[in-house]
């Protein structure tokens, strides 16, 4: 409707009886119709919403399993990349040996990718391998996966010393053509800060991997504080979505005292708003942003 009427205007140049009006009238025309330099970038620039979330193996604060909360969690945000923490596939039954990646697929209509941590031998009795780890949704395509390796002290293996292991997932979806890398990580969760701090070094080194310019999100369950000293090198190189010097609590669920998940971005990545959802289908409450990507 609106291109129709300005192609329209410049029949009315016929009113002005002089050349210099219609000169006058026909340089208003390109100084309306013409974009600005800020216009054009935000017509170009597509908006991402995204949402971290450890969804506790679809176990609520409640103490009870129900994938189906945890979808509807999902849902309620709206957002088109959601990366998850704490996921199982065929694990144990306090996930019904379920295959909660392709379930959550499923039930909220996207792509998924999941990089397990670990992956283990069937228990007795079941045929499927033991998988838990990450994963991302997404409504975009996902043009490529990978599950990269960072320094772990395994949760598994009572002998374990800590080494490299996967569960670093990240994904390249484009986004009408744009291209963003994804990233998905849980850091160590014990108090010694050591493990955690040798991982955000990892982290940031793969992050570097990536050409100049590259559109960045990293997500995840930090297990730390943003004052933690470990996570400093991070955000000196990433964002923190949420950019308030408080609020933003994520766990526990039910009465939040600490901010633990984050989403953050680098490269030319613009955080137009950053929300907590207090949803208690899980221990630990979502975090939701709106994303410009320029």
């Amino acid at each position: 409707m609106l291109t129709q009427r300005v192609v329209s205007d410049p029949f009315r140049v016929r009113r002005f009886a002089s050349p210099l009006g219609v000169i006058a009238a026909v340089v208003a025309l390109l100084l309306t119709t013409l974009p600005t330099p800020a216009s054009a970038a935000t017509a170009s620039a597509a908006v991402l919403r995204v949402m971290s979330y450890n969804i506790h193996t679809g176990i609520g604060v409640d103490g009870r399993l129900d994938l189906g909360r945890t979808a509807a969690t999902i849902r309620a945000a709206r957002a088109d990349v959601v990366a998850l923490q704490e996921v199982d596939v065929y694990w144990a039954d306090r996930s019904d040996y379920a295959d909660q990646v392709a379930e959550l697929a499923r039930l909220t209509g996207m792509s998924a990718y999941f990089a397990p941590i670990y992956d283990l031998d069937p228990e007795p009795g079941h045929t499927k391998r033991r998988r838990y780890g990450v994963a991302v949704l997404s409504r975009h395509p996902i043009l490529s996966a990978t599950n990269h390796e960072i320094t772990r002290w395994s949760t598994v293996d009572p002998d374990a010393e800590p080494r490299p292991a996967p569960g670093f997932a990240e994904v390249v979806v484009s986004v009408r053509g744009t291209l963003v890398h994804i990233y998905n990580t849980h850091l160590d969760f014990r108090p010694d800060p050591t493990v955690r701090r040798q991982q955000v070094e990892e982290t940031v080194d793969v992050l570097r991997r990536d050409p100049p310019g590259a559109r960045q999100v990293l997500f995840g369950d930090f297990n730390a504080e943003p004052d933690a000293p470990e996570l400093a090198p991070l955000f000196t190189y990433a964002r923190d979505a949420w950019g308030a010097r408080d609020g933003g609590l994520t766990f526990p669920a039910d009465e939040p005292v600490k901010r633990i998940d984050y989403v953050t971005v680098a490269g030319p990545v613009r955080v137009l708003n950053a929300s907590v959802p207090a949803a208690t289908a899980s221990d630990h409450r979502p975090v939701v942003a709106t994303l410009l990507l320029r």
